[in-house]
């Protein structure tokens, strides 16, 4: 009808605004039925219609992937089962507080961490640091109020006064390695400290755990403290650029302590191997931990779709899979990012580098903008190493972003997608960053075209209400 008003010029200016009237009339129900389409769907009609219609008369091919295999479905009530749906979890690749997240505040003027986020750090630190037993040692005593402290300086100056007590108190290694320490170099000293302070601590504890419940206890506290110090001297070891080390003490702290895997050490395996480019050994720590029966997080989901999209991504061509369709190899690429997307749909953009990165929190929020921050921070160079990977992830991720169930309540490889992260994101993430929400989805193209259509022929039958013979002029001299 706008076409029609353009080139009847030649009509009285009376059947001219009567055109431009009905014109924007029915582009206002194009753009109120987009909407409703919208909100309903998750996805524009127009360009629903065009994909599944249209394209294939013209000879087009439908590249989206099928539907998931029966496999799902036993996933999706066991992750029902095993994750709660906000819960925060400690960030296993956190960096060092005095090394790197203080550098970044002298430099920037910026404070990378939020009060909530380092709170969070504080109930941890007492959890694994203290126990009952702590009052019989003064060294152990003056750590658990350091641990409360709120000032850095404070901790510091408690650690030292700890060390003053007993040259022998692992704690107090370990919050100098974290805080006090300006490189990872300073930090592993000190590390190296806490682990020989650690480790005939903890030959102590076994010998008389059984003794009573608070031996129990102790034990308990020394292995943490075991654990996290040579967690730490392993990711010093791959900051330093020393990575079949840090490879080798993460494997020995696997095996050591199998019934940790709640500390997620996998993930900073897997981020080292990928580092070698040790595929093979990826790929096995995968099959291990990749189980319907284990918590998903950003790391998994992604290094298992970076996997698939590495076996086709070099030669992969949106061309050429729209003429000849999408190879076995192809589908499980796509159907491997649709897995990933579906469970964290921020990560893509940050590996896009469509926003920009800040530095990881101390904790994250699975499923949320915080995972996202994280993984990308320290996977997005895997995805460039590999040629191709992230055109194959630009060529589908918003493709099968459209796919992801809307409304919420439905699912289709993971239970349906939390309404509460945004509320946590805000509280993990500095409040410089804007943080991605979702399912807040990006409005399609032909919703702001109708939008604009709409708009344009309102204005154009107002002008011809007000000035009839002029734009009768208009459109003859058109």
């Amino acid at each position: 009808l706008l076409t029609a008003t353009v080139f009847l010029g030649t009509l009285t200016p009376k059947f001219y605004f009567a055109l431009t009237v009905t014109s924007s009339f029915i582009s206002g129900l194009i753009f109120v039925f987009e909407w409703w389409y919208f909100q309903k769907y998750g996805t524009s009609f127009i360009e629903q219609f065009s994909v599944s219609h249209l394209r294939p008369l013209i000879g087009g091919v439908e590249n989206s992937p099928p539907t998931p295999a029966a496999f799902s479905a036993g996933e999706n009530e066991t992750s029902r089962q095993n994750m709660p749906e906000c819960k925060v979890w400690r960030n296993p690749l956190n960096l060092f507080r005095g090394a790197e997240y203080s550098r970044y505040m002298w430099v920037t003027g910026k404070e990378p961490l939020t009060y909530y986020d380092m709170n969070l750090s504080a109930q941890d630190h007492q959890n694994f640091f203290t126990c009952d037993t702590d009052a019989l040692r003064p060294s152990d005593t003056v750590m658990q109020k350091a641990w409360r402290e709120r000032n850095p300086q404070a901790r510091i100056k408690a650690a030292y006064q700890a060390l003053e007590l007993n040259n022998d108190c692992a704690t107090a290694y370990v919050l100098l390695a974290e805080e006090e320490a300006t490189t990872i170099v300073d930090a592993e000293k000190y590390f190296k400290q806490a682990l020989k302070a650690g480790e005939m601590i903890y030959r102590k504890s076994q010998n008389c755990h059984s003794q009573s419940p608070q031996h129990e206890a102790q034990l308990r506290r020394d292995t943490n403290v075991l654990v996290y110090v040579k967690r730490r001297l392993a990711m010093c070891a791959r900051k330093l650029g020393r990575i079949r080390e840090a490879v080798k003490m993460m494997r020995d702290l696997m095996k050591e302590f199998p019934l940790l895997s709640m500390l997620n050490i996998h993930e900073n395996l897997l981020e080292a191997l990928l580092e070698l480019q040790a595929y093979a050994d990826v790929q096995a720590v995968l099959a291990k931990y990749d189980d319907i029966s284990l918590p998903k997080s950003a790391a998994i989901c992604y290094t298992a779709a970076l996997l698939k999209a590495r076996a086709v991504s070099e030669r992969f061509s949106p061309e050429t899979a729209s003429k000849r369709g999408l190879s076995t190899a192809e589908i499980n690429a796509v159907e491997a990012i649709h897995r990933a997307v579906e469970f964290n749909p921020h990560v893509p953009k940050y590996l896009l580098e469509m926003k920009s990165l800040v530095l990881p929190p101390e904790h994250i929020l699975k499923r949320g903008d915080s995972e996202a921050v994280a993984y990308a921070f320290f996977h997005l160079q895997h995805w460039k190493r590999i040629e191709g990977a992230l055109n194959l992830l630009h060529c589908t991720w918003e493709g099968t972003f459209r796919m992801i169930p809307y409304p919420l309540e439905k699912g289709h490889l993971f239970y349906p997608y939390p309404s509460c992260t945004e509320t946590a994101d805000r509280e993990l993430l500095p409040t410089f960053h804007e943080i991605s929400v979702y399912p807040q989805k990006e409005l399609p193209f032909f919703i702001h075209f109708t939008a604009g259509l709409c708009s344009f022929s309102a204005m154009l039958a107002l002008l011809t209400h007000q000035f009839p013979e002029l734009m009768v002029i208009f459109t003859k001299a058109v």
